[in-house]
């Protein structure tokens, strides 16, 4: 057990240094723009002051909220398996289900999700993520089946709506307020830092509250009250935003059958939107998988006795800190367009993770495996910014949230197939299906968005 908290330590000065350069650096680029400004306002461009004012305005909206909600979903990251198998005492077979009923939830609401965020406002469907999140929880503390199904249902529509509508939300803000791309950038990058201290943060009060309380179930009471708080915050400081027709409503298609196609049309039309659907599909099913397998995969090669899980959680959030720093400092530091900057990164974001996936697979040492999944992570916290980029770069704002949750669905796809092959007996063939499908989502981001931009610029044509 020791090991682990040493790995905690080590990962926390390591964060705390990059922090600190991370900081200096950020000085260094606010003087640079400072200067810009300065020269921009010589020319009767926008004000400086009135630019730093809505950028510092909108980073503070959203990261508090971003940063309560991703508290309320980290809570529960660490015990979900554990309170199912070892809690309740389902077979695995069972936990495996209850987490499929999840994702295929989730696949069957993301389209409409995406759509009605769109038509009927970004704010309205984050408020509705509180409140159906919150259902969840309180589902998951009745240890019968059926309320834990509808509980997983609940949470389905959620995660669908946490990760096509927040980042809606805020692209769309930043245009309004007519931020440039790097401005969009350095909220992204900072989303993944928060996210990565809120991460560790909670994972180690989960562990206490566990520790304390003697049951698996407390982190999602917590969960619960910081969703309540995270609907408060919404409804009082953000301003709704919407895509192409959003507000008007289609009485007559209520499930906007006419937007879905149009949407497919768009990604059928452009091959550099179906790599991203590849990407997402590629990288974030393997997340979700890491997620179920991440706790058998160590407890099956421990010689350690128990595992701290929550010890474990943060220093996997750590790693992810530090990804998300590593990313702010190459993004910044590029010189390159915006797009071919974030397509090279996630070119190799996929390539490092699956090189990670194939470690944890073939080393059965603990301690290889615990450093595997610690890379993985560092390449999650530099993926979500990197896609987030390149979504905000590629999709047009009127069709963004329905075009982030169509993506959603061949990857829930992907996730349910994967855990109906039963986890439990093919760990090792599912990490190995997932790092080679992240090898060749690597491959297919550099033959067709690299490229396709390179192409561009060749022929001094704008990406």
């Amino acid at each position: 057990m020791r090991f682990y908290e040493f790995q905690l330590l080590w990962l926390s000065i390591g964060c705390l240094v990059a922090l600190i350069a991370d900081r200096q650096a950020s000085k260094s680029r606010q003087r640079l723009a400072a200067k810009d400004s300065r020269e921009e306002r010589a020319e009767g461009g926008m004000s400086g002051a009135g630019s730093a004012s809505a950028l510092a305005a909108l980073t503070r909206q959203y990261l508090l909220v971003y940063a309560i909600v991703m508290g309320a979903d980290w809570l529960q990251g660490p015990y979900v398996y554990s309170l199912y198998r070892e809690q309740y005492n389902f077979p695995e077979r069972i936990v495996a289900i209850l987490f499929v009923t999840g994702f295929v939830s989730a696949g069957l609401a993301a389209p409409l999700i995406g759509v009605w965020a769109d038509q009927h406002g970004r704010k309205r469907l984050c408020l509705v993520f509180c409140a159906t999140y919150t259902a969840a929880c309180l589902c998951i503390l009745v240890p019968f089946l059926p309320i834990l199904l509808i509980g997983r249902v609940l949470g389905g529509i959620s995660t669908s709506i946490l990760f096509s509508a927040f980042e809606s939300w805020l692209i769309s803000a930043a245009t309004s307020h007519a931020l440039p791309q790097a401005d969009l950038s350095t909220i992204m990058g900072r989303a993944t830092l928060v996210n990565g201290l809120v991460a560790t943060g909670a994972g180690v009060f989960s562990n206490q509250l566990v520790g304390v309380t003697g049951s698996f179930a407390a982190p999602f009471v917590a969960s619960g009250g910081l969703l309540i708080v995270a609907w408060g915050v919404i409804r009082g400081t953000w301003l709704e935003n919407y895509g192409g027709g959003g507000g008007a409503g289609d009485k007559a298609d209520p499930f906007q059958i006419q937007r879905l196609k149009i949407a497919l049309r768009i990604v059928q039309e452009d091959p550099r939107l179906l790599v991203l659907g590849l990407t997402q599909t590629c990288f974030e099913g393997s997340m979700y998988l890491f997620v179920f397998l991440w706790v058998p995969s160590l407890q099956e090669a421990s010689l350690m006795g128990l595992l701290p899980l929550g010890y474990i959680f943060s220093s996997f959030m750590l790693s992810m800190m530090l990804g998300s720093i590593v990313y702010t400092f190459l993004s910044a530091a590029s010189p390159e367009s915006s797009i071919m900057t974030h397509a090279k990164l996630s070119s190799t974001v996929c390539a490092v993770s699956s090189l990670a996936l194939a470690v944890s697979v073939t080393q059965p040492d603990e301690r290889m495996r615990f450093w595997a999944f610690c890379v993985f992570e560092a390449c999650v916290g530099m993926y979500y910014p990197v896609q987030g980029m390149l979504r905000g770069a590629l999709i047009a704002n009127e069709h963004r949230a329905t075009l982030s949750s169509l993506f959603r669905v061949p990857l829930n796809i992907f996730v349910v197939v994967s855990l109906l092959t039963g986890v439990s007996s093919a760990r090792s063939a599912v990490l190995t299906a997932s790092s080679l499908m992240l090898a060749f989502s690597s491959i297919m981001t550099g033959a067709f968005i690299v490229s396709r931009v390179e192409t561009l610029a060749t022929n001094g044509v704008r990406p």
